[in-house]
């Protein structure tokens, strides 16, 4: 599968400023979603040496001989799909510290590295780790977004024209972010690319992780997976199909958590409510991804009322997450539900500040839509930055001191 780079990252400036000061930056992510293509940009410019652990012939002289291996290495070398010789990070750390200066080595992995089993050292103090995504909505655009300053900097105004996308906002959901999918013509094709890539992703980087005899089931629970998508996580609802213990299944749920096609996000606490859901919620990786497991298109999932709202809400999350990736202040993730209904699709927080998301699919918004992001901004007092709903609508709506109502839009659009 070939990668064509068509769009801009905007990670590539993190990726240079940690190498300015760092001697290892890992940049993680799932397979395909244009790790490679990155490094190389950032590397190709500054005079780095490639290697790939795909290529059999390298894996296997790192494997035989780590030490070696890296006292070979040129000064300033990218080391690509290093979850595939764990081994080697023993080796590395030692390099470092012989010769410790900044931006010697870029690593990509397609697993979460410091999970991988048999890790010998996660390089603490001597690595910097940035979180590579599909592609934004942000960088298909190529119009670095303000929306986040905007959330919690408090900076909407009401009455800003959006365009209202209606079914072309389901093509959106549908199309997902990887890179060698968006280039084929067709829907039908990009699904066509997701499913080989889940066929491949299982057979190959799973199995590097664990020794399981069932890869069969793993498909199958991520299509189970994907039709709870923006739901509470329950382990016993997918479990159901499979003559498989409930441990079972949430080992076989990190393992794909591991390679980055689901995600948890965890639910937000506070010390003045007492009634809270500690239940995480269940994401997948890529919305693209979770239309061809659950056989949908763009046309089909609009009609499929129900189903649009779950992935409209994992493909809203997904672009926050995107987004934040290259925001030089980190941003945590959480959800907010309570047992009297009230909840918040996402809780981000941020250099203090806190922020509720919503996500509607419809184009009204009424009063009553904001009830969750009240109880959030009770419960949080001074450090309440907005409440936003996102709709599909085309003009920006004030509901009460410091709520909105957003086109989705919004998101990706330069204001």
């Amino acid at each position: 599968m070939t990668e064509t780079v068509l769009h801009p990252r905007f990670l590539f400036p993190r990726v240079t400023e940690a190498l300015a000061d760092t001697p290892v930056v890992l940049i993680h992510g799932p397979r395909q979603c244009g790790k490679t293509t990155l490094a190389r940009l950032v590397g190709d410019a500054a005079g780095f040496t490639y290697l790939s652990f795909d290529d059999d012939v390298q894996r296997a002289s790192a494997q035989a001989d780590p030490v070696g291996f890296v006292a070979d290495l040129p000064d300033r070398v990218v080391l690509d799909e290093v979850q595939r010789v764990p081994g080697l990070f023993t080796s590395l750390k030692a390099a470092v510290d012989a010769k410790r200066q900044p931006g010697r080595f870029i690593l990509t992995g397609s697993a979460n590295v410091l999970l991988v089993p048999k890790l010998a050292d996660s390089l603490a103090g001597r690595m910097e780790i940035l979180r590579l995504h599909p592609l934004a909505q942000a960088e298909l655009a190529g119009t670095e977004p303000d929306f986040l300053a905007a959330v919690f900097g408090n900076r909407f105004k009401a009455g800003i024209a959006r365009q209202r996308l209606g079914k072309a906002l389901a093509e959106r959901v549908a199309a997902g972010g990887y890179p060698a999918a968006l280039v084929r013509a067709t829907a039908r094709r990009r699904a066509a690319w997701y499913r080989d890539y889940i066929e491949t992703l299982v057979q190959r980087d799973v199995r590097d992780l664990a020794r399981i005899s069932a890869l069969d089931v793993l498909p199958r629970l991520l299509a189970l997976a994907a039709g709870q998508s923006a739901r509470l996580l329950n382990v016993a609802d997918l479990a159901a199909p499979f003559q498989l213990s409930r441990p079972t299944i949430r080992d076989y749920m990190t393992l794909l958590a591991r390679v980055f096609l689901l995600e948890e996000l965890p639910p937000w606490h506070s010390n003045r409510l007492r009634r809270l859901i500690k239940t995480p919620k269940l994401h997948l990786g890529d919305t693209g991804l979770a239309c061809a497991l659950l056989g949908v298109d763009g046309k089909t999932l609009w009609e499929d009322r129900a189903l649009y709202g779950q992935l409209l809400e994992t493909f809203v999350y997904q672009e926050l997450r995107r987004q934040a990736s290259w925001q030089e202040e980190p941003v945590i993730f959480h959800h907010f539900r309570d047992k009297d209904g009230a909840e918040v699709d996402v809780v981000m927080e941020s250099a203090g500040k806190l922020a509720g998301i919503e996500v509607k699919a419809a184009a009204t918004v009424t009063a009553g839509d904001f009830k969750g992001l009240h109880k959030l901004k009770s419960a949080t007092g001074q450090r309440f930055a907005a409440g936003v709903l996102l709709y599909d609508g085309d003009a920006i709506a004030t509901f009460g001191e410091e709520l909105y109502a957003v086109p989705i839009s919004s998101l990706w659009e330069a204001s």
